[in-house]
């Protein structure tokens, strides 16, 4: 933290009245905590106050002034544990996991189920932490237990991978249903692939897009990717080209590479190959 140009003698730092001292830091705690929360709540977190949104993401422009609140707001005594899985957070997304870890363990210890998920994670990769996949399914499986999306979330991959147990796509199904009847539109779109596979239960075409479809009205980017491919081959319904374009441009638009390159696709569905048989373009029907 950056010091400040002016200097106050000892004399008058003493002169300053104990009440008037610890106001001042009553006073600033608030602040900061709602700061932090402003800038690094997670959307799920069962901590989370009701009036705050939180992000999915932290944006890079904002992770500097989110770790300086959340370290500001984790030095009051009576800082809530959700504050300590937000500087992890801040901490996550600015590349610096062993501050990450450190951080999300202190909020779990307090009982945060959104830290035990984040700590679980960190704790599977071995990043920023030793790496130790028991103690990560012990922590994951308590917060999904518990309620916790995320935690429900990892727990599903744990199992859907056979990360540390046997693989289990029954179960998997299973947690990513408890996930998507909680509103996680990851969950539903994880839950919509296994169910046009037909893993961990039976397959279904019309389930699985209407799952996507959930999905898509959260805005997620691989459930529209989902629908446009279900719109342009005809499955679950008849062929649509124009809604399967609108629905990859709406994916695309939301940072979706397959996305982009199936509306390249069907903008340039000519493919131009050398004698060789290998592709060296393509011709666009605009002319482009």
């Amino acid at each position: 933290m950056a010091r400040s140009g002016f200097r106050v003698s000892i004399g008058l730092v003493l002169a300053v009245p104990l009440c008037l001292v610890q106001g001042m830091v009553a006073n600033a705690a608030p602040a900061d905590i709602a700061a932090c929360d402003g800038l690094a709540a997670h959307p799920t977190d069962p901590d989370k106050p009701a009036e705050v949104n939180g992000v999915t993401v932290i944006a890079g422009s904002d992770i500097p002034a989110a770790v300086k609140a959340c370290k500001a707001a984790t030095a009051a005594t009576d800082a809530p544990r959700r504050i300590w899985m937000e500087l992890g957070r801040a901490y996550e997304f600015g590349g610096q996991p062993t501050e990450a870890a450190n951080a999300y363990r202190k909020a779990a210890k307090a009982g945060n189920t959104t830290a035990m998920a984040g700590l679980g994670v960190l704790l599977i990769k071995g990043d920023g932490v030793r790496k130790n996949v028991e103690e990560a399914r012990t922590l994951i499986e308590t917060a999904a237990k518990a309620g916790d999306v995320e935690g429900m979330i990892n727990l599903a991959a744990i199992y859907g991978a056979g990360v540390g147990v046997k693989t289990d796509v029954a179960m998997a199904r299973n947690w990513y249903a408890k996930a998507a009847a909680a509103n996680s539109s990851e969950a539903m779109f994880q839950l919509g692939l296994m169910t046009e596979d037909g893993d961990g239960g039976p397959k279904d075409d019309v389930a699985a897009k209407a799952l996507f479809e959930k999905a898509a009205a959260l805005d997620h980017a691989d459930a529209l990717e989902r629908l446009g491919a279900y719109a342009e081959a005809g499955r679950a319904g008849e062929k649509d080209p124009k809604a399967a374009i609108a629905y990859y441009k709406r994916a695309a638009a939301l940072g979706s590479e397959d996305a982009a390159k199936a509306l390249e696709r069907l903008r340039c569905p000519f493919g131009l190959k050398d004698r060789a048989g290998k592709s060296v373009g393509r011709i666009c029907s605009d002319g482009g």
